[in-house]
């Protein structure tokens, strides 16, 4: 493409007052409001903006439009909005490629983006490096603006068919189609509702598991309930298709399944209700044969890798180990008296993921929140470690079947880049690495650093920045937290991020507590009503920025989505002073209500609900976001983002949040929010609405740190 690139140039002397600009909306269009107010073990909480919860009522739409005619305004003023969008696309419009996969029908498939496509497009060959590749399949067919994401590929154990999955405008709901392999030619198999599933095929079908349909006009917002595995036979209705698993006891179960590779074992893994999953297996080779319980609780993680000869299970655990280990369980006695160890859990590292390969296992592990890759053989000795660019983390494609394996590395200024690895010379060979015209990797460097918590915790960062920063005080930081759901930060890369890197700006990414960089202590530890320490540990990482000379609260910007939206909007209202701009993005933002929406429930296990004890409403009303705005207080600049199929974390919590700021005084810097149309929670965004949202999102940031965007 012929674009002209832009660089947004900043130095010391260049963060000054920004070019003639808007000013913060002088007044905010009027929420739909009433008078409701719910009631917790006594203490009577006020929701007066409850009817933007119906986010389908003419009033909320009529809000949305106005709320966006403001947003867009404000941004749009921008002066260096449309050089900034520019630079954006120039640093996305790279070859994005992903790893081979060798699938049953003999073929390799991997998935590229050679620029600035919506979505990536998978291609085959008949060898890894893809030099005689031809289209498999296109997403960007599927749909004009590129809002039909393919989220899964699953291809029968005779290769003759392969099923897909899709979601549109980023709705979790799933639909499963069915091609002939060979000929790409579609079938009339076609699943609708289903979700958080893949295609698991044995014989001439498939599993999957889905919903009832919802009622319609609450598609995005029903709170989601007995979640069913069905079997499709190939040719027939899904009218048809049967029931194979379901527990109408517990209708906030998740139920997902999924075949062995020699197509003996059904496994069914159920969740919802804690920290883990509970496990159940079936032996399909023999007829109604019922299903054995491995793990009935849902406390750990408890997961199958592969059927070993004789029968065993290799299955990867968090059961006896915070760290995870790897043991063998026989299906005749699922006893965890009876598990043997082949991987032993490690005090000094957490082990992340396990893949198979011809006579041996892949093992990936987590140490201080970066990714290290060992080789092992399948008794669990000999481990060799594969060396690695730096901190990054990897992605593994292997199987059991073949000796290859080819791995992926990506770091904060590493583009992921593909490698094959030779197991009996230890050596890595570079398969393709992305150039982005301009950059240069040698420019920046990563650093991992480590600060203390308020209660004296030891917690890991890593800061991005371009050689040669002056550690004045005087720089513009952007710090990026998520902490929950056992979910590891680890480094990563994003072409995005470069516009801000680039020109002076720092990146910091705090591992904190909630997560699992240090396995399941480190998850338990910012939980339910030790929640606070994940915001402890953020506001901690903030102070510890300003404490050492990277950068001043004036120039301090903060960040998160999901968890991480919650993770901001409460570090808000507990230290407005301590930073500039605040973006909340798709945030969890009423903690009294969370679980009556879509799967919300689903979070207890590290939120708990309002309605568990009056201590635990209690604890969640303190610091939920939505109920402890302080009016009187500056405020940073504050843009929130979410979209209309939202259906993860709906969007009635950012209304409200937004609703109730913009009515608070919290002094002049603006309280924006902004509404995409069809995206979701982010999963499958096309690329042309992801650039929109950073252009949006780095414009607010830098015009209210005062930067002064220049062309070159």
């Amino acid at each position: 493409m012929n674009l002209k690139h832009v660089t947004i140039c900043l130095t010391a002397m260049t963060i000054q007052a920004s070019a003639a600009g808007p000013d913060a909306p002088a007044r905010y269009p009027q929420a739909p409001a009433d008078g409701t107010a719910d009631s917790y073990f006594g203490t009577v909480v006020p929701d007066p903006y409850r009817p933007l919860e119906n986010d389908t009522a003419a009033a909320t739409t009529s809000w949305v439009a106005a709320e966006n005619d403001v947003t867009r305004a404000y941004l749009d003023a921008i002066p260096f909005r449309a050089a900034l969008r520019r630079r954006l696309t120039a640093l996305n419009d790279y070859a994005k490629r992903g790893l081979p996969s060798r699938e049953n029908d003999g073929k390799y498939y991997f998935s590229l983006n050679d620029g600035l496509k919506n979505q990536a497009v998978v291609y085959r060959s008949a060898t890894p490096d893809g030099k005689d590749a031809e289209v498999f399949l296109d997403p960007n067919a599927l749909s004009d603006d590129g809002t039909v994401a393919l989220t899964g590929l699953f291809q029968s154990k005779d290769g003759r068919y392969t099923a897909y999955t899709v979601s549109r405008s980023g709705s979790d709901w799933t639909e499963i189609f069915v091609m002939e392999t060979a000929t790409g030619r579609l079938l009339p198999d076609h699943i609708e509702w289903a979700k958080f599933t893949g295609a698991a095929w044995h014989g001439d079908g498939f599993y999957y598991s889905a919903y009832e349909r919802p009622e319609a006009g609450k598609e995005f917002s029903s709170a989601n309930e007995f979640h069913k595995v069905y079997y499709h036979r190939l040719g027939t209705p899904q009218a048809d298709d049967r029931v194979v698993y379901e527990n109408p006891a517990e209708p906030l179960h998740f139920h997902t399944a999924d075949v062995t590779e020699g197509e003996g074992c059904l496994v069914v893994m159920a969740s919802g209700a804690g920290n883990g999953n509970a496990l159940y297996v079936k032996n399909l080779d023999e007829e109604n044969a019922p299903f054995v319980t491995i793990e009935p609780t849902q406390d750990q993680i408890v997961e199958v890798v592969d059927v070993l000869p004789g029968g065993e299970l290799l299955v990867y655990t968090g059961i006896g180990a915070p760290n995870y280990r790897l043991v063998a369980v026989d299906p005749r006695n699922p006893a965890p008296a009876a598990w043997r160890e082949v991987v032993a859990e490690r005090s000094d590292a957490v082990l992340k993921s396990v893949h198979p390969s011809e006579g041996q296992l892949v093992l990936v592990y987590d140490k201080d929140a970066a990714n290290r890759v060992y080789i092992v053989n399948a008794d669990g000795s000999g481990a060799r470690e594969v060396a690695l660019p730096g901190y990054g983390t990897v992605g593994i494609s292997a199987s059991k079947k073949r000796p290859e394996v080819f791995y992926s590395f990506t770091g904060f200024t590493h583009p992921s880049s593909g490698y094959v690895y030779d197991k009996t010379t230890g050596e890595s060979t570079l398969m393709y690495e992305p150039a982005i015209e301009g950059y240069r990797a040698d420019d920046y460097v990563t650093e991992q650093i480590f600060y203390t918590s308020k209660d004296g915790t030891r917690v890991p960062m890593f800061i991005t920045y371009k050689k040669g920063l002056k550690r004045d005080g005087s720089n513009p930081a952007y710090l990026y937290g998520y902490g929950g759901f056992n979910v590891t930060l680890n480094p990563s890369f994003n072409p995005n991020r470069l516009a801000w890197l680039e020109n002076g700006g720092i990146y910091a990414q705090a591992n904190l507590r909630g997560g699992s960089e240090y396995g399941e202590a480190w998850h338990e530890a910012g939980t339910k009503r030790q929640k606070m320490n994940v915001f402890d540990d953020f506001i901690a990482a903030g102070e510890w920025l300003v404490k050492e000379g990277w950068t001043k609260p004036e120039m301090l910007t903060i960040e998160g989505g999901s968890n991480g939206g919650l993770l901001v909007g409460a570090c808000v209202n507990l230290r407005p002073d301590l930073f500039a701009v605040a973006i909340p993005r798709v945030g969890v933002m009423d903690m009294m209500r969370y679980h009556l929406f879509t799967i919300g429930w689903n979070w207890a296990h590290d939120y708990g609900t309002s309605a568990d004890s009056p201590e635990m409403a209690a604890y969640l009303l303190a610091y939920s976001p939505l109920h402890n705005i302080r009016s009187g207080v500056d405020y940073p600049a504050i843009m929130v983002t979410t979209a209309d199929h939202d259906d993860r974390v709906v969007p009635a919590h950012s209304f409200k949040y937004a609703a109730t700021l913009q009515a608070a005084d919290t002094g002049s810097r603006p309280k924006l929010i902004r509404i995409d149309s069809k995206a979701g929670h982010g999963a499958g965004k096309p690329i042309a609405k992801v650039i929109d949202e950073w252009a949006d999102i780095y414009s607010f940031v830098m015009y209210n740190l005062g930067m002064t965007p220049a062309e070159k």
